[in-house]
């Protein structure tokens, strides 16, 4: 690890070693490379997770994420009713389109992917629910960083964020009108082509303000 981001290094560790291990579980040695720790660092601060329950050893003695983390994440979506308000919408728009959707939120200076759904297609965009992206960058990050929607009411991107991918994204307004979320459609640009909102954005927008009113109405 570089600079610690939080002032607390101990703690900036053992949360690398939790996003290390959340694509898969891996030995001590793999932990090791995908963080950068060293190995008795690697292993104190995962012992020591385990005994809190948010990591534990699979039936190879890798290191997993622990379960412990599920009840974590469970009170987390209750404390932040807008996701449950957009599941329906969110569906609903995954359905119509065929293409991987989410729903982002601004975290400090960046933007949080609270919700995302997969596309049934084979070749499709994915983007990991937690997942940190940048402000101002991609459609959803426009949209989170204040740039006009104009009158179609969404906004696209070509392979601003990563080569072959396009999304179209639309606001989630709060009661005083304020922008609270962003509601996004992502996919190949192969089958969405280089004018994605021309063929998607239509549906976004109609995705976002059901999201929109669904929320208020809580």
């Amino acid at each position: 690890m570089g600079e610690s981001l939080s002032g607390v290094g101990v703690l900036d560790k053992a949360v690398e070693v939790l996003h290390a291990l959340a694509d898969s579980p891996l030995s001590l040695g793999a932990l090791c490379a995908a963080t950068g720790l060293p190995r008795a660092t690697a292993h104190r601060l995962a012992v020591a997770l385990e005994v809190h329950g948010l990591v534990r050893r699979d039936a190879h003695g890798r290191f997993a994420l622990g379960l412990g983390l599920v009840a974590l994440g469970d009170a987390a979506a209750a404390g932040f009713p807008l996701r449950e308000a957009a599941a329906p919408a969110l569906r609903a728009l995954r359905d119509e389109t065929g293409e991987s959707v989410q729903l982002y939120v601004v975290e400090g200076d960046r933007r949080r992917c609270v919700s995302s759904l997969q596309s049934p297609h084979g070749l499709r965009w994915i983007v990991a629910e937690g997942a940190l992206l940048p402000l101002g960058v991609g459609s959803a990050g426009k949209v989170l960083a204040g740039t006009a929607c104009g009158r179609s009411g969404w906004i696209d991107s070509v392979e601003e964020r990563e080569p072959g991918v396009c999304s179209v994204s639309a606001p989630v307004h709060d009661e005083a009108g304020a922008v609270i979320a962003a509601v996004s459609v992502s996919g190949p640009v192969e089958r969405l082509g280089r004018r994605p909102g021309d063929r998607l954005g239509a549906a976004v927008v109609r995705a976002a303000r059901a999201v929109t009113d669904r929320g208020q109405s809580r």
